[in-house]
């Protein structure tokens, strides 16, 4: 009998006879967690296992110094109304020191919808700035200089228009696309997975995504062409493991692109770039972030042959997670935000995101935008937990999570190999499912109150929330509107014609579509535009229903 058998029957199994405070114990993944770990439930292989940080397989971290070196990128996702409400609230968390802007668009433009298209009706400005043309775009950065930022822009289907209008901005103030840092989400799997913003069927999708990837290759060396998007999975209802399961699955998708569009693995895969979710389970949370990274290291190197270490490393974003977040009592987000929050720093992040405690209830005002900010800087400047890299290593209970939510994750690859890789389980609604289950299983725990949520399912007050909301003006589509009936009556409308008709056709071979994005951009066709020219090539992706 081991020590840790003898303990658990000779001390525990006397202490609890009354019974344990639950029936089970377990994680967000249904993860038994046991009532003590000891060495045997840790590491077996220290090098194998761990290693060193900014070294393979980098579960302690992707650079040998981490934060001592530098502190993480510390963004807030922003943008509403229009372009120049969401600059003034750039220039808000600038001067109160975020280090890097993270671009929120409205329903109409990660649609590819002017502001004044019937589909855009009632939507404009609502969850995300309204851009429907270069101008926007200019409006949105003045007086903000790109060449001292690092932008990030969650977009998708039309993530090449609005990055070609990124590039056009920064041409215009005298920066050079090799000079310019930041990241694109451009991760359309996900969005016929887990979120719904798509335009285009998959095939002309991904080729949208690689003509980026071979762009930023050879004309923007300093900036991420994807950003591989698991947090939008968790939102959807997925467990951790299947976070990083799917998330991975629809990454060794895009390679396999990559690599059929003739490109090397070595010259784009250190460029791309992870997006996660940081839940309310904080070991679980910090466990997912170093097993993430570990498999993405062995899959790379492995798996498609990289020899460029900087291929092996999973860089990623963080945001603390939207759907933990309460209407009821707000004030309690903050608390959940903190521990994600801490729970990213301690997983290695290289940027995060922290919520404001009043978006269950609409878009942030400045005043919660502004403690979620200083969360992360009493983390960074207060806690002590930025000067040790990797500090929870060796932990027997965190080390047995990396290594259960790895191989966990690994059986998923496997069952999504033998569909066919992550495009056929999509279609196949395969992925889709396993979410729902998910979903549907913590909702019904939550229901019968296997799963506390403070003020919600228990401890609840029964008062109104009495914090204000951010309210968007109603008449906003009407002005936007308005703005491109005189940007459309002063441009060049014979060359804005044949640049899309140009589009059109290249849209009907093979090749990079962007510099000619970029050329209708800088003439002031509007994303509307550009995005019809192309849906009158490749039509529009409408899903399958599976019942």
């Amino acid at each position: 009998m081991s020590d840790k058998n003898r303990w658990l029957e000779k001390s525990y199994g006397p202490y609890v006879k009354g019974g344990e405070r639950q029936a089970r114990f377990a994680t967000s993944s249904e993860m038994t967690v046991e009532p003590l770990y000891t060495p045997e439930d840790g590491v077996s292989d220290y090098e194998q296992q761990l290693g060193y940080p900014g070294e393979y397989p980098f579960t302690r971290g992707i650079y040998p110094s981490m934060y001592r070196g530098r502190l993480w990128t510390m963004r807030q996702y922003a943008g509403f109304a229009s372009a120049e409400e969401s600059n003034e609230r750039y220039k808000y968390l600038l001067a109160r020191g975020t280090t890097g802007l993270s671009v929120a668009f409205d329903l109409p433009t990660q649609l590819g919808y002017d502001a004044d298209d019937p589909m855009s009706l009632g939507e404009v400005g609502k969850v995300g700035v309204s851009i429907s043309s270069l101008e926007d775009m200019e409006t949105l950065f003045d007086g903000i200089p790109l060449e001292k930022v690092s932008t990030s822009m969650t977009i998708n289907a039309p993530a090449s228009v609005l990055w070609a209008m990124y590039i056009a901005v920064g041409k215009q103030q005298g920066v050079s696309p090799q000079a310019l840092r930041g990241t694109i989400q451009n991760d359309i799997l996900k969005e016929y997975l887990a979120r719904g913003t798509y335009i285009f069927p998959p095939k002309p999708s991904m080729r949208l995504v690689t003509d980026i990837f071979a762009y930023a290759k050879s004309e923007l060396p300093k900036w991420n062409p994807i950003s591989i998007s698991g947090y939008h999975i968790r939102e959807a209802g997925s467990t951790a493991v299947q976070e990083v399961a799917f998330t991975l699955a629809n990454a060794i998708a895009y390679v396999d692109a990559a690599l059929a569009a003739g490109m090397d693995i070595d010259e784009f895969a250190g460029q791309l770039a992870f997006f996660f979710n940081a839940h309310n389970n904080f070991l679980e949370e910090v466990a997912k972030f170093r097993a993430a990274r570990r498999f993405w290291a062995r899959l790379m190197r492995e798996r498609f042959g990289a020899k460029d270490p900087r291929s092996w490393m999973l860089r990623f974003h963080t945001q603390t997670g939207g759907s933990t977040l309460t209407a009821q009592q707000p004030e309690n987000n903050i608390v959940r935000v903190a521990l994600q929050a801490l729970a990213a720093v301690l997983g290695g992040t290289q940027s995060l995101h922290t919520n404001s405690m009043d978006e269950a209830l609409g878009l942030p005002t400045e005043k919660a935008v502004e403690i979620a900010l200083r969360t992360q800087q009493i983390i960074a400047h207060e806690s002590g937990i930025a000067d040790s890299a990797d500090p929870l290593a060796g932990s027997y209970y965190l080390e047995s999570l990396t290594n259960e939510i790895e191989q966990r994750a690994s059986d998923y690859i496997a069952q999504i190999d033998a569909l066919g890789g992550a495009l056929r389980a999509i279609e196949a609604g395969w992925m889709q499912a396993e979410i729902q289950n998910a979903a549907y299983d913590y909702q019904r725990a939550v229901e019968k109150k296997a799963k506390i949520v403070v003020g919600v399912n228990e401890f609840a007050s029964g008062k109104p929330p009495g914090i204000e909301v951010l309210k968007i003006d109603e008449a906003l589509g009407e002005r936007q509107a308005a703005k491109l009936v005189v940007l459309r009556a002063r441009r060049n409308n014979e060359a804005v014609a044949q640049q899309l008709a140009a589009l059109a056709e290249a849209g009907r071979g093979q090749e990079n579509l962007m510099p000619l994005i970029l050329t209708a951009v800088e003439s002031y066709a509007t994303i509307g535009e550009i995005c019809n020219a192309l849906r009158e090539v490749w039509g529009e992706y409408h899903p399958e229903v599976f019942v």
